[in-house]
């Protein structure tokens, strides 16, 4: 796999992987969004598969402020997605590793994550690349 920059030809596989990651739609418009800003401070890295097509992103953004980070601001992990045929063959170890590159690059000196607390996936994924887990948050609505 090749990790590299998304590109705008990208963008319906792109669509595709955030549907799946992301059910709910409106992601045409947030990739062209993405696309048309062109801003420095975000990244959205994609596993080429050699045949053509995508096996995964990651999509960084920075945040001014992310739990338990000792910066300001932040480069965060707020997508990662790898298709179900390419887990387990490093290529989300080779995603993160390009959004830890790009941060670096990019002068920041950590990164930040999250995923959902019933996800032991994504948790397991996280511990298994460096990340240590610093809370756990319950998140709450009420609407008015």
């Amino acid at each position: 796999m090749n990790i590299r920059p998304a590109i705008v030809s990208d963008s319906a596989e792109l669509v595709r992987m955030r549907e799946l990651l992301w059910p709910g739609g409106g992601h045409a418009e947030e990739v062209d969004a993405f696309f048309a800003a062109a801003r420095k401070d975000v990244a959205t890295l994609v596993a080429a598969r050699p045949e053509g097509g995508l096996a995964g992103f990651v999509e960084v953004d920075t945040r001014g402020y992310a739990e338990d980070c000792l910066t300001s601001p932040v480069p965060y992990v707020e997508g990662w997605w790898v298709d179900e045929d390419a887990r387990r063959t490093g290529v989300g170890r080779a995603l993160i590793g390009a959004a830890m590159e790009w941060a670096r690059a990019a002068g920041f000196n950590e990164i930040a994550s999250d995923t959902l607390a019933d996800n032991a996936a994504s948790i397991a994924a996280h511990l298994a690349l460096g990340f240590e887990k610093t809370a756990e948050l319950v998140t709450f609505r009420r609407a008015l």
